[in-house]
């Protein structure tokens, strides 16, 4: 977004995540990146203060997901537009569950995946009109997903002895591969 941008003000609870802006701003010579550090329940900014709002991949951290998402109505000016990019738990409950628990495994910051419908009433809880939700799939490359959260080497085989104990149809849903590596559900979300 910052190429497209005159000012972009990235927030993120996590000084390790703020860092990791700052260093790809850096790297890629965008001087109009904000860092700021905040939680997505209590953000410092007045109300109306963004044309835009992005989340991608960050509400299944949030502990208040709904005063989350508040926050990002209230933050936005009137008719703005916001785009929330996330996991969406699956419909099933033996795949929701065997998601819940790979993703706490592997990062203990995690709280929950929502579903689609979860994602629904509480955009519409929060204030947004949503205008366009989009469904798709994201393999995940498990060396590549485990290492990029240090994830300990017994959570990563804890995860693999899931994996291999899953039931035929979690295993379907997810494709999951012979190295660990299996395909996740997303959601995109346009709302105002």
């Amino acid at each position: 977004m910052a190429p497209h941008a005159r000012n972009v003000t990235a927030c993120d609870i996590s000084p390790r995540m703020l860092e990791a802006i700052s260093a790809e701003a850096n790297r890629r010579g965008l001087n109009n990146i904000a860092p700021q550090a905040a939680a997505a329940e209590a953000l410092p900014f007045p109300d109306g203060s963004f044309d835009f709002l992005a989340c991608r991949f960050s509400a299944h951290h949030w502990r208040q997901v709904q005063t989350g998402l508040r926050e990002a109505r209230r933050v936005l000016a009137p008719g703005a537009p916001a785009m929330f990019i996330d996991v969406v738990a699956p419909a099933a409950p033996a795949a929701d569950t065997h998601l819940q628990a790979v993703e706490l495994l592997r990062d203990g910051s995690h709280v929950r995946d929502y579903s689609a419908a979860q994602w629904l009433a509480m955009l519409e809880n929060a204030g947004f009109s949503v205008d366009r939700l989009t469904t798709g799939r994201l393999r995940m490359d498990f060396a590549d997903w485990t290492a990029r959260m240090r994830t300990p080497p017994a959570l990563a085989a804890a995860i693999r002895a899931l994996q291999n104990a899953a039931s035929d149809e979690v295993a379907a849903h997810f494709e999951i591969e012979p190295d660990g590596s299996f395909t996740i559900d997303t959601l995109l979300v346009e709302a105002f």
